[in-house]
């Protein structure tokens, strides 16, 4: 594999002046320049691209951190999201946080010694500051960080008044609210959107946390077996949902007739299992393309259009309702 001083050599110039052209920076007679664009197409030359994102101080890289590579929600929006960077002629950077304060300072670290020319944050930080000491433009997904921090968020308030609202219009009587960490923004827009329609009818409902990751199937067994009387459920997710289906189906519940389920995010999966998941869909197609443009406006200096950007979502029905 050729090197710089391959060209330079062929070219019978200095590095320095092959450097020059490569990055367009500082004064090449035309002849010199031809001589060395003609020695990289003969040596078929390929820059390296992290020495010439330290000289110019920009790596066209967007870093992105996520809580979880595993969540179907965010697998699909980091397909958009990358395949957005592409077309801007950048490349994107995932960082798998975990949830991990330890993690999340390494890629802090990376971030610098990168160059890293803007970030899309998904996790849910308490570092807040450290990222904004990086001086890099920074948008945040399905979180409202600070005032100061442009975001991109689903309505979710709006969601929980739409799944409210549907399972009201069926009959439903007696709700259960399954629902993610209720220290997460998200989630508590969305409770509060579900409460809202719940308490104006006075329908008696209950909300339980699980994690959004591995929800646990025995709470869920044991919820449903203490509430054999339920007759629906609201889940956060669709992964939350298929996981009641699975617990309702071995307490001898069939749905929808004995009970109707909505699910959240209209994942794949949930228009294949049977029955098929009546569920909120986000527009991860929207989030993802909003998050990029804004983002690329940020580096560019240009002004943005909305700081805090909401995103409506809609109800799908399916199978698991009536």
């Amino acid at each position: 594999m050729a090197t710089i001083k391959d060209v330079a050599k062929l070219a019978h110039v200095s590095v320095a002046t092959v450097s020059r052209v490569i990055n367009s920076k500082g004064y090449v007679n035309v002849l010199t320049k031809e001589l060395v664009l003609d020695a990289i197409n003969e040596l078929q030359y390929v820059p390296n691209e992290l020495a010439r994102s330290l000289f110019k101080k920009q790596s066209r890289i967007i870093g992105i951190i996520v809580p979880h590579l595993t969540s179907y929600y965010f697998a699909e929006l980091l397909e958009i999201i990358e395949d957005i960077t592409i077309n801007f002629n950048y490349r994107l950077m995932v960082c798998n946080s975990q949830d991990n304060k330890e993690r999340e300072t390494k890629y802090l670290k990376v971030f610098q010694q990168y160059n890293i020319d803007g970030i899309i944050l998904i996790s849910n930080t308490t570092r807040i500051q450290d990222y904004k000491s990086l001086n890099i433009p920074i948008i945040a997904i399905d979180h409202k960080l600070t005032e100061d921090i442009p975001s991109v968020t689903s309505n979710n308030v709006l969601g929980g008044k739409l799944a409210a609202e549907k399972l009201i219009s069926v009959g439903c009587k007696k709700l259960i609210h399954f629902r993610g960490p209720s220290v997460l923004m998200p989630v508590r827009d969305r409770t509060i959107g579900f409460k809202s329609v719940l308490d104006k009818h006075k329908i008696y409902n209950f909300s339980f946390d699980l994690d959004f990751k591995n929800p646990s199937q025995e709470d869920i067994q044991n919820v449903i077996n203490s509430n054999l009387d339920c007759d629906g459920v609201f889940c956060d997710s669709d992964i939350i949902a298929l996981n009641v289906l699975q617990c309702l189906k071995k307490a001898g519940k069939r749905v929808p007739e004995d009970v109707q389920v909505i699910g959240f995010d209209n994942i794949e999966l949930s228009r294949i299992f049977s029955p098929k998941l009546t569920t909120i869909s986000q527009s991860t197609e929207k989030i993802g393309h909003y998050a990029v443009e804004t983002l690329m406006k940020l580096m560019n200096g240009e002004p943005i259009d909305k700081f805090h950007q909401q995103i409506d979502v809609t109800l799908i029905e399916r199978e698991t309702t009536l």
